[in-house]
């Protein structure tokens, strides 16, 4: 996007600067366009799962002219209500794909649950008490914002892959690490059979 005589131009097309039409194509000419006094511009936007969006300023006084929303905080009693809502629907998500285990339990002759599988169950239950206790206790939007996407850092595994460029394998002990970002209304136990082969760890900074 461009800005130019205080319009802000968001696709390029034919335009009049200092008295005369341009084509187009002008924008894709960035020494040309300076002489016009026609800026880059980019824009500063809240983030609308938190915020209300107010008024745009705009700063030109630079290379690249800026706007920028007022932001107003949303509500945290409805924030924290559509992120016990998310969790819930998380948590029932997880549960309904080992429902079987009992149902395959429940009939004549039927196996009995995997002690995996029953620990898992339990900790998903235990994680959800924990969860809804620590989303009412979230009481300022940074701390909501925070615990939506709390900092983590994940150690890998290198891949090996084939010639193709598939992957063929986990390499032995050649590691490396990334920075990760986890809503924690939708971070819970692992199922036991589904577990990440590459993930050496993962820890909260």
């Amino acid at each position: 996007m461009w800005y130019h005589n205080g319009e802000i131009i968001k696709t390029a097309r034919a335009v009049t600067a200092n008295d005369k039409r341009y084509s187009k194509e002008v924008f894709s000419d960035s020494s040309t366009l300076a002489t016009l006094n026609i800026k880059p511009y980019s824009e500063v936007t809240p983030d609308m799962r938190f915020y209300n969006i107010g008024a745009l300023t705009v700063d030109t006084s630079g290379d690249t002219v800026v706007g920028t929303y007022a932001k107003t905080a949303k509500d945290l009693a409805e924030l924290r209500t559509v992120m016990l809502s998310r969790c819930k629907t998380q948590v029932n998500s997880l549960l309904a794909e080992i429902d079987w285990y009992w149902i395959r339990a429940s009939k004549s002759g039927g196996a009995s649950v995997p002690s995996a599988i029953a620990t898992y169950s339990a900790a998903l239950y235990s994680e959800y008490g924990t969860k809804k206790t620590e989303i009412g206790n979230l009481d300022t939007i940074a701390k909501i914002i925070e615990y939506s996407g709390r900092a983590y850092t994940e150690t890998r595994k290198l891949e090996v892959l084939n010639e193709d460029g598939s992957f063929k394998e986990y390499h032995a002990s050649t590691t490396y690490t990334r920075a990760r970002e986890i809503d924690m209304c939708t971070h819970f136990t692992v199922h036991p059979d589904k577990t990440d082969a590459g993930q050496v760890s993962l820890t909260a900074d």
